[in-house]
C-alpha cells in the first residue's frame, strides 16, 4: 500500500506576468493588474507530496524532517523574499506564473528524492487560485 506524506512550506515573493514577444496592450489584455512593470507580490503556500510504500523498519515513507529541510534548502531559501523575475535564474527568461513556478519547484526537488517515490506539487498562489503538478 502507498501512502503520501505531504509537507506544507511558505514562501513570500514578488512577479510580474509578462511575454516580451508581445506589446504591452496584449500582455494588458492577458495579465492585467498581474503585468504591473513595477511587480506584485504572493503569499506563496506550498504542499510537497511525497508518495511511497511505507518502510517496515521506521514506519515512514520518508523523514518528514528530512523533507522538511529539503524544502526549506531548495525551495524557500531560493525563492522567499525574492522577486522572481529579476533575482531567480529560474524565472529571467521564464514567466513566472504558478503553473510554471510548480514545475520549477517539482525539478528542483525530482533529483534530491529517490525515483520509487512519486512527487507532487501543490502551490497556492491566493486562498482561491492554486496548481497542481505531478510528472
Amino acid at each position: 500500500m502507498k501512502v503520501t506524506v505531504n509537507r506544507k512550506a511558505h514562501f513570500n515573493a514578488a512577479h510580474r506576468l509578462h511575454n516580451p514577444n508581445w506589446d504591452e496592450a496584449k500582455n494588458d489584455q492577458m495579465f492585467g493588474k498581474c503585468n504591473n512593470p513595477e511587480y506584485h507580490g504572493h503569499n506563496y503556500e506550498l504542499i510537497v507530496g511525497v508518495k511511497g510504500e511505507v518502510d517496515p523498519n521506521t514506519g515512514y515513507v520518508v523523514d518528514t524532517k528530512w523533507l522538511k529541510d529539503l524544502i526549506k534548502n531548495k525551495i524557500e531559501d531560493r525563492f522567499d523574499h525574492k522577486n522572481l523575475n529579476t533575482q531567480t535564474e529560474e524565472f529571467k527568461e521564464l514567466n513566472p506564473t504558478a503553473e510554471n513556478i510548480a514545475i520549477v519547484i517539482f525539478k528542483l526537488l525530482r533529483p534530491e528524492i529517490d525515483d520509487k517515490f512519486d512527487l507532487k506539487i501543490t502551490l497556492y498562489e491566493t486562498p482561491r487560485n492554486f496548481v497542481e503538478f505531478e510528472g
